[in-house]
């Protein structure tokens, strides 16, 4: 979908009154107690879009701020997990890979009742819509793109030892660990047979590759809306939401990319399906794949249909977890997160008419 909560963008900010609403006067001394500078909390706004954790823009005589919580309620085991975002993002200060400025951490015990953490506001241009219909033309769109390969590729060539994330991940076949992980959460939020998710996990579980030694930081949802770009040109400000981050195997955040882009454009998931990317100066999926190797050092990837395939697995096991959350009233964003048990049944069909063409 068109996804997680981005901090940084202004029109999807709305007053909230729900339980997601935070109390100015308790959190505003804590704050300013916690956070060099920080004075003067004038107002809390909520982001309207966003499906994890709720996000919020704090405006403070001091200046403006990101906060993003854990959302309230009973959650899923490993879900939600914004303290491995704020260290992530704390530990790549500095690094090729652009992120926002880590402020605070506040754990379970917080004035507000659920950990979250501050980070810098950022203020730049997100694109929800990956035919980028607001760029100036062609060669711009075209270096859009480039931007955001050239980060990933960044991203991948991060000494993990030397940013301390050495521990950040488990050992042994990412692939193995991750299809355990979400078909256990899966059917953790289970709300009826999907024929097509059972049929999808029984291939993936036989066509599961063996280990290649690769290993990398990944981002686990990198996607064109979970980045900031400069308001006057196509560069990467920052790159948000590493919620779902982990040290795992590289070809997975770029089948995860690629598989956005083949989803229909005219749904919530806003993919490049059905749209003509050559009009629009944008690169084909073989080209983007191309680039990325050649920043890699690499003569190509292998078993994409395989990578290509766990990225719609997994999408499908994080819709359905929303789904479920909105069911139990606990989603950020509860009436467009009922829409998400639609998108598991969508993701499910591509995949099997994905893996039934190479099988």
């Amino acid at each position: 979908m068109s996804g997680d909560a981005n901090a940084h963008d202004k029109s999807a900010l709305a007053i909230d009154k729900s339980a997601l609403a935070i109390d100015q006067a308790t959190l505003a001394p804590y704050l300013e107690a916690h956070i060099q500078g920080f004075a003067g909390l004038g107002a809390i706004e909520k982001f309207k879009s966003g499906q994890s954790n709720p996000t919020y823009l704090l405006t403070a005589a001091s200046g403006r701020y990101v906060l993003r919580a854990k959302p309230p309620g009973q959650l899923l085991k490993s879900a939600h997990q914004v303290d491995r975002e704020f260290r992530v993002m704390q530990a790549l200060a500095g690094t090729a890979v652009p992120v926002p400025a880590m402020l605070h951490l506040s754990g379970e015990g917080s004035p507000i009742g659920r950990m979250f953490y501050v980070m810098e506001f950022l203020d730049g241009r997100i694109f929800w819509d990956p035919s980028l219909p607001e760029a100036s033309g062609d060669e711009e769109r075209a270096a859009i793109y480039d931007a955001m390969n050239a980060t990933l590729a960044a991203l991948h060539g991060v000494d993990v030892e030397a940013a301390g994330l050495g521990d950040f991940g488990k050992p042994g076949n990412y692939f193995e660990r991750q299809f355990a992980r979400w078909t256990s959460q899966y059917r953790a939020s289970e709300t009826g047979t999907v024929a097509d998710m059972d049929r999808l996990i029984a291939w993936l579980e036989t066509h599961m590759p063996a280990d290649d030694g690769r290993v990398s930081l990944v981002h686990g949802d990198y996607r064109l809306d979970n980045m900031i770009f400069a308001a006057d040109e196509p560069k990467v400000l920052a790159v948000l939401d590493w919620e779902l981050s982990t040290l795992g195997h590289p070809f997975a955040d770029l089948a995860y990319q690629c598989m956005q882009w083949r989803l229909p454009h005219a749904s919530g998931f806003r993919g490049l399906g059905g749209i003509d990317r050559a009009t629009l100066g944008l690169p084909s999926e073989e080209a983007y794949v191309a680039a990325y190797c050649r920043r890699r050092g690499l003569a190509g990837i292998g078993n994409w249909t395989f990578f290509l395939a766990f990225s719609f697995f997994r999408l499908a096991a994080i819709c359905q977890g929303v789904y479920r959350r909105a069911l139990d009233g606990n989603a950020s964003n509860p009436e467009k997160a009922r829409t998400y048990g639609d998108a598991v049944k969508l993701l499910a069909d591509l995949a099997v008419k994905l893996v039934d063409k190479k099988t």
